[in-house]
């Protein structure tokens, strides 16, 4: 028995004629080619679509936009990959007609493109609402931390930088005292020496003038910490660690579980993103109206309100309060959830059965809130286990609250819909992380971190896509399909 034989390595060969020979029509670089050439690039805001008279002639965007496509749906989002790729992959070479541009080239224009490639994500994503891929019916919103260009160690909030020039200060306190033995005694031939000393003393004292300049920012800009590398991301909680990141907002439909939108933001938690998700969502759709799926961190009473005047149904689980250790704090039978609202007195009814009257309105945190008070709670036997307050027990009450409490009976009536978010949304960033191995960042600055993005969303929808319909008939709905690129018009 012998071993399976190869083609000697001197024996002559015939290849094919034509490079086109090499590539099955069931290849997907035939779909990004025809996607490009259908593409309006100069509307998209493309640059060099229009050509100068004089000067070096530029590469056509069309050519390496086919490229970043292709790369990003293979795991090569490197310049200086994509750059040898161009050289070795029949693919790239079918595809670019073998041209090669240099990763200088290739890197500048995902740097100088970042709207347009944007804006192509967003023509795909129309194209799959003329192919009807998108139920209209309900979205799961969601968001995950994607590592930024940033260290931990290049991140600091106040309380980081004051610790650091205490240190500092006590560092410089140091060797001012050894700078005082070497004066009083001759000093060993192992120690520094005054000059070293010295050194060292100005060394910190300019490190620490420059924490001081830090703070100083922070304290003038109102942010709550600083980047050095890239100064639009922020320390947050990834994977139960912090690390530096952007937190990236994903729309997904609920038919063929595709990218419906995103965003990408710096915000350290989702509380504020639901109102702006959900209608982008609505609006990409043009339905009259959505149910929306999220999960307890969108959980805002603003927020809430915002899409539900937008005729925009939420289902989000409230968070359950947290019971605090400390001695004489209300424990969980009395807290607010446990009061019972009666809505035609307009009163509350304590776990003792007492009924808590409306007095007056305040306005705390930008919402009017209603104050709920009785005069029962000086002789009560639980006033000790319910408030430390010796007026007694306060409730306050949203003058919207009728809305939470709709929300929070649609979410106990629908709990195998509510379920379905994790299974409609977060397969998708896994599937971004871990399949196509793109879960941090290689641009600096949100907007082009934002274009990275698009082109990750853009891949993930083109291989579901390819996935649902096949190859064939995407391409011949791309050739045969004219889109109205103004309506894709993307702001910002």
């Amino acid at each position: 028995m012998k071993y399976i034989q190869g083609v000697p390595r001197r024996q002559t060969i015939l290849f094919p004629k034509a490079i086109d020979d090499y590539i099955e029509e069931e290849n997907p670089v035939q779909f990004i080619d025809a996607f490009v050439d259908n593409l309006d690039l100069e509307g998209l805001g493309f640059k060099h679509t229009k050509l100068k008279s004089t000067g070096r002639p530029p590469y056509n965007p069309a050519d390496l936009l086919k490229l970043y496509i292709y790369g990003y749906l293979n795991r090569i989002r490197s310049s200086r990959c994509l750059e040898k790729e161009c050289k070795r992959n029949i693919e790239l070479m079918w595809l670019l007609k073998k041209l090669a541009p240099d990763f200088k080239t290739i890197a500048d224009f995902r740097k100088d493109n970042k709207q347009a490639i944007k804006r192509v994500c967003r023509e795909f994503i129309l194209l799959c609402k003329k192919l009807d891929l998108f139920s209209g019916e309900l979205v799961a919103i969601d968001g995950s931390k994607f590592k930024a260009v940033n260290s931990k160690k290049r991140n600091f909030n106040q309380q980081k930088l004051k610790k650091k020039i205490k240190e500092i200060e006590e560092k410089i306190e140091d060797y001012f005292k050894d700078l005082e033995e070497n004066d009083a005694k001759e000093s060993n031939v192992s120690s520094p020496t005054a000059k070293e000393l010295k050194a060292k003393i100005e060394l910190l004292k300019n490190r620490k003038r420059k924490y001081q300049n830090l703070l100083k920012g922070l304290k003038e800009s109102g942010e709550t910490q600083v980047s050095l590398t890239d100064a639009d991301a922020r320390a947050m909680v990834n994977n139960q660690k912090i690390e530096v990141c952007y937190n990236v907002q994903m729309a997904v439909d609920e038919k063929h579980k595709m990218i419906l939108d995103y965003e990408v933001t710096n915000e350290v938690k989702d509380t504020d993103q639901l109102s702006k998700m959900a209608k982008r969502a609505k609006e990409i759709l043009e339905v009259e109206k959505l149910e929306i799926l999220a999960d307890k961190g969108y959980f805002n009473a603003k927020e809430i309100k915002e899409c539900v005047d937008n005729k925009i149904i939420p289902y989000i689980p409230k968070p359950k309060s947290t019971v605090s250790k400390e001695v004489n704090v209300p424990k969980p039978e009395f807290y607010k959830e446990k009061f019972n609202y009666n809505a035609n007195k307009d009163v509350y009814i304590c776990p003792a059965g007492h009924e808590l009257t409306y007095k007056n309105s305040v306005k705390h945190h930008g919402k009017i809130m209603r104050i709920y008070k009785t005069k029962e709670c000086k002789d009560c036997p639980y006033k000790g286990r319910c408030t430390r307050n010796p007026k007694g027990r306060i409730i306050y009450r949203w003058e919207h609250e009728e809305i939470l409490e709709e929300m929070d009976i649609r979410v106990k009536q629908n709990k195998n819909k509510v379920k379905m978010r994790q299974w409609l949304i977060e397969h998708v960033f896994g599937t971004i992380k871990r399949s196509f191995n793109q879960g941090y960042f290689l641009l600096k600055g949100i907007k082009k971190v934002d274009a990275e993005t698009g082109l990750s969303v853009l891949a993930y929808n083109i291989k579901r896509v390819i996935n649902i319909i096949g190859l064939r008939k995407l391409i011949m709905s791309v050739r045969g399909l004219k889109i109205d690129y103004r309506r894709c018009e993307i702001e910002g």
